[in-house]
């Protein structure tokens, strides 16, 4: 049984590589007769990206490509998300994490945030319920997600945000460290400010505050710290890997098997790292599988591929997630356990 549990639909920000990349994701659906970077091609792209633009973030057109891809890969189960930092209704609690100060790193985050935070939560949630019942009918089940940034010390706001809707599944994740964003292209370089052994240390320690606080169905992309490729000897992570195992076993947390990583950034290798996947699985750790895609034509992405990989690790069942439970399932399809 193939599933995505963890995708995104349009996201900014809005720039001139955003209307290329949707573009393209556009003419992998409905090519264009017109030959490319022609007068015609580029009026007829302007038409459709207009329209898309208009439409907005959840115009369900925009969605339903999502299940075209679904069906062409033949995932039987999709988990769409949207980032928390999307929602205004969340800028008070971003305000308060973030480096929004007038340094080079908290100037370039304000403007991200003012760039992405777009949407209202109550539009997304909307628009995946009316989706649900047309996704059914062509044989793909859609879930309700949210992925929420997790800070310690701010689990009361965060709860207070998350219990606003009611959400088949809740991803937490770390993309902050010391509230630097740490996976934004444009603030890497504060990579170098650190010695990379106390800042893995310090990112393990708040990924296992994030797990032990049982907000979430499962945690994301355990190891994404790696995403530009800074990083210590992998020796100096394996007790952290091991402690990470243990707090997602004892608060019987989920976890996944993220390719993002691998095809959309410089490290090229999935959540979680081979070395670490092992580690998880010798400790039980249930897992979910996700493309971590942000356009419909990366839906499903490697997931044939990961799935497999748990298949030959000994993995017999998948997480799959309904109504804030976590349903197992097995990788050759039927229902096992429910949580």
């Amino acid at each position: 049984m193939k599933v995505d549990y963890h995708l995104h639909l349009e996201e900014g920000p809005y720039s001139l590589s955003w209307l290329d990349r949707t573009n393209q994701a556009l003419n992998h659906f409905s090519p264009l007769e017109e030959k490319p970077h022609t007068r015609g091609w580029l009026k007829k792209s302007m038409e459709r990206l207009a329209a898309r633009l208009e439409r907005g973030a959840y115009d369900a057109s925009w969605l339903d490509l999502y299940l075209l891809e679904a069906k062409r890969k033949g995932l039987k189960e999709v988990g769409i998300v949207d980032h928390l930092y999307r929602f205004k209704e969340s800028r008070a609690y971003f305000e308060k994490n973030l480096d929004l100060s007038d340094s080079d790193v908290g100037t370039k985050q304000q403007v991200w945030l003012n760039q992405v935070m777009t949407e209202s939560m109550g539009d997304f949630v909307r628009s995946i319920h009316e989706a649900k019942p047309r996704w059914a009918q062509q044989g793909v089940t859609l879930r309700l997600g949210l992925e929420a940034d997790y800070f310690s010390g701010s689990e009361a706001e965060l709860k207070g945000l998350i219990e606003k809707y009611e959400w088949d599944f809740v991803i937490g994740s770390v993309h902050y460290m010391y509230g630097w964003g740490f996976d934004n292209p444009d603030t890497q370089n504060r990579f170098h400010h650190y010695n990379l052994v106390d800042l893995y240390k310090d990112f393990f320690a708040e990924v296992e505050k994030a797990i032990r606080s049982n907000i979430f169905q499962f945690v994301a992309h355990l190891d994404n710290l790696k995403v530009f490729n800074y990083r210590p000897d992998e020796a100096f992570l394996v007790p952290h890997y091991e402690r990470i195992a243990k707090a997602l076993v004892e608060t019987d947390t989920a976890t996944e098997i993220n390719a993002g990583l691998y095809y959309r950034y410089p490290v090229k290798e999935m959540c979680p790292s081979p070395a670490f996947l092992d580690i998880l699985i010798n400790a039980g750790v249930c897992f979910t599988t996700s493309s971590d895609s942000h356009f419909p034509d990366d839906i499903g992405s490697f997931i044939e591929q990961n799935t497999q990989t748990l298949l030959e690790k000994g993995v017999k069942e998948i997480a799959t997630f309904k109504e804030g439970r976590r349903v197992m399932r097995g990788i050759g399809e039927g229902v096992c356990t429910t949580r």
